[in-house]
């Protein structure tokens, strides 16, 4: 979407999960790695990482920037005003996401941001009772206000919610638009990890189905496309029984070609491989 961005708020002690989420493997990725993915795809602009002090993080695609939060324990409020104002006059809104959301689609993330584009400060997700901010859209000029909050110790979401405008977004009208409809009706976008039980219990779900596609001389003898069971694009090319990278390359739903066997598939993707 353009004048959109993604910010991944990656810091925080995972203690309930006792290992740091952003490194949990993900069929052949990473958590973190996959968000990253995910709203780079969606947002078309950059993607910024904000962790802990001295967080070690697992490889990130290129491109992909990293900030720190100034101080440790704070919340997710110092992590939103770093990562927005890490994109201070490059974007007008960005999507924040926790490190956790393995099941985070593309449209879903394209139909909160259109509520900031129409002119509210955040656009919040209300599903189930719950309030999601950090599954949310801001704008970017929001920085200086929740650096303030948080010079003030007022560390709550919630503070800031109060101080800007919201549009919230409830179960219904998320699925108004059609691609959430048709994609993610369940609204598994914002299924998030938080203990060994729940992580394994997201790691058995079934990857994604998408459709794969040979070009070329790969299509030589083969039969047309097929429906696969893939999270990655590597998954997608041994599914097709095929490795990516050296003379084999993909793109996803017509963008650009890659070897890149970690970039995520979702949902509805078509995979080309070349």
């Amino acid at each position: 979407m353009p004048g959109s961005a993604g910010v991944v708020l990656a810091g925080g002690p995972s203690s309930r999960m006792g290992t740091p989420k952003a490194a949990l493997e993900w069929h052949g990725s990473t958590l973190l790695r996959r968000t990253v993915g995910i709203l780079a795809r969606a947002t078309g602009g950059p993607v910024v990482v904000v962790r802990a002090p001295g967080q070690a993080l697992p490889p990130l695609p290129p491109g992909t920037e990293v900030v720190a939060d100034p101080r440790e324990g704070l919340g997710p409020v110092q992590g939103l005003a770093a990562g927005l104002a890490a994109l201070a006059g490059r974007a007008e809104f960005a999507f924040v996401a926790a490190t956790d959301m393995p099941f985070l689609h593309p449209a879903f993330v394209r139909r909160v941001l259109a509520a900031v584009a129409d002119g509210a400060d955040v656009g919040l997700p209300v599903v189930r009772g719950y309030q999601q901010p950090l599954a949310a859209a801001y704008r970017v000029a929001l920085a200086p206000l929740a650096a303030g909050l948080v010079a003030r110790q007022r560390l709550r979401p919630a503070f800031l919610f109060e101080a800007c405008a919201v549009t919230r977004l409830d179960e219904a009208a998320l699925r108004a638009g059609q691609e959430v409809a048709a994609l993610d009706p369940g609204l598994d976008s914002l299924i998030n990890v938080n203990d060994p039980a729940g992580y394994q219990a997201a790691r058995a779900r079934p990857a994604p189905e998408v459709t794969v596609h040979r070009c070329g001389a790969l299509a030589s003898g083969q039969e047309g496309p097929r429906q696969v069971r893939a999270a990655t694009l590597a998954g997608a090319a041994a599914a097709a029984g095929l490795d990516l990278g050296g003379q084999v390359v993909a793109s996803v739903n017509g963008g650009p070609a890659t070897t890149d066997g970690q970039e995520p598939l979702v949902a509805g993707d078509t995979v080309s491989l070349c």
